[in-house]
């Protein structure tokens, strides 16, 4: 395998809050500068929180994110590593080496079978084979997708007024150059 054929990408999942606002720096000639959280109105029936795949891949300094409707769960990660693999071989990518945290539905069982599945059906058919590596337990500074996250919190924040989940999701893939996909949705049972 060429290294042409072979991509490195961190991954992680984030929550994007509607209400919630970053911490921020700012020099001011009187007053502190203060961001407060937002209130919800009583009607307002949108999400309050957005829960995000993301994988940054390196060589090409690119993101790929998907939703969900619903929270990160074992089920949802299979489909989101599908996801991953499908795009990987469009781009002739043979391996993907992906580097995550040690959360709880990374280490399940559900997906470490799924993975086990997935690169035997790629071994006799073809596609992108995912190599997983974990990262060690409490260790974020670790993995460079996360100041990525911080920086997007930050630069999409609307300090005046209270964004929509849709407006929120359009402003997130704007800036990491994403495409806004149909979320993955939680399937309940």
């Amino acid at each position: 395998m060429g290294c042409s054929t072979l991509a490195l990408g961190f991954q992680d999942e984030v929550w994007w809050s509607r209400l919630a606002q970053p911490s921020m720096y700012a020099w001011t000639e009187d007053k502190p500068l203060r961001l407060v959280e937002t209130e919800a109105p009583k009607a307002d029936t949108d999400r309050k929180a957005l829960a995000c795949y993301g994988l940054f891949l390196p060589q090409t300094d690119t993101m790929l994110l998907r939703f969900v409707n619903g929270r990160p769960v074992s089920q949802v990660t299979c489909d989101y590593l599908a996801w991953i693999a499908d795009r990987m071989a469009d781009d002739n990518k043979k391996a993907l080496l992906l580097i995550w945290d040690n959360a709880s539905w990374h280490r399940s069982n559900i997906v470490r079978k799924w993975l086990k599945a997935h690169n035997q059906r790629v071994k006799r058919a073809g596609g992108c084979r995912l190599i997983v590596c974990q990262l060690p337990s409490k260790s974020p500074w670790l993995n460079p997708i996360e100041p990525r996250w911080v920086h997007g919190k930050r630069a999409i924040m609307e300090p005046t007024r209270l964004l929509t989940a849709q407006e929120l999701i359009e402003r997130i893939c704007t800036y990491y150059g994403c495409e806004n996909l149909e979320p993955i949705t939680q399937q309940v049972c």
